[in-house]
């Protein structure tokens, strides 16, 4: 397949951005007939301060507990994957649940009409570690450090986009041709856009039900994000 047919979506159900990625994409794929194969990668881990357990040594891990239901759905097929992240996905970055949570990721998992019994399965069954890990590294393998990130038929890989206020129709179909534009030019490693202080408000207006769903801090390359003002905003 060429790289407009197929893509691995690597996500961390925990991303916000991750998300508003994932909805972009949707949109391709209802445009175009793009196939997406759903990926995990894991900003606990790849965030873990020194000294500090590795996320599948811990009993319940957010994001990389998560996953492992995703996998354990994925082996299913890719649908039932797609189902399950757009669904927690909008329990956390829109509704400001908290699908990271054992009761509630049991739930959802009733409401799309799973038995609630898949998140102890999935907890049970060691392999479903692998799995994840097994994604995560091949991300990292690759000189990736976060999501989204993806990767074509080819072996290429692009970080990104990374965007609010996900385009629809046409023009998330002209996003996806100026993304896959950048394979052409394999030399290019990085285009970023400044944020100005309007900019930041903006994201800040996304990531609000985000902040109030969330129960950890949120870290970027080691560095703890400071959310103070948008907790204060959002509670």
């Amino acid at each position: 397949m060429s790289a407009a047919e197929s893509v691995d979506f690597h996500f961390d159900p925990m991303c916000p951005y991750a998300y508003q990625t994932s909805l972009w994409i949707r949109e391709v794929r209802r445009m175009t007939g793009l196939r997406i194969d759903w990926r995990f990668f894991s900003l606990e881990e790849v965030n873990r301060a020194e000294g500090k357990k590795h996320p599948w040594e811990r009993p319940w891990s957010y994001g990389w507990s998560l996953m492992r239901i995703g996998a354990l759905l994925r082996r299913r097929d890719q649908d039932a994957v797609d189902r399950w992240y757009a669904e927690i996905g909008r329990e956390l970055h829109e509704l400001g649940g908290k699908p990271h949570d054992p009761e509630t990721a049991r739930q959802i998992l009733e409401r799309l009409g799973f038995a609630g019994a898949v998140l102890d399965e999935a907890m049970a069954d060691e392999s479903t570690h692998a799995e994840v890990r097994a994604d995560h590294e091949r991300v990292t393998a690759a000189g990736g450090f976060g999501v989204p990130t993806l990767f074509f038929p080819d072996g290429s890989s692009l970080f990104g986009p990374v965007l609010i206020d996900p385009p629809t129709g046409d023009r998330a179909v002209r996003l996806w041709e100026l993304v896959t534009g950048m394979l052409e030019f394999p030399d290019v490693y990085e285009i970023q856009r400044p944020k100005s202080a309007a900019a930041t408000e903006r994201i800040g207006e996304v990531l609000k039900p985000y902040v109030r769903g969330r129960d950890w801090m949120s870290i970027n390359r080691g560095k703890v994000i400071d959310m103070s003002a948008l907790e204060e905003s959002a509670s």
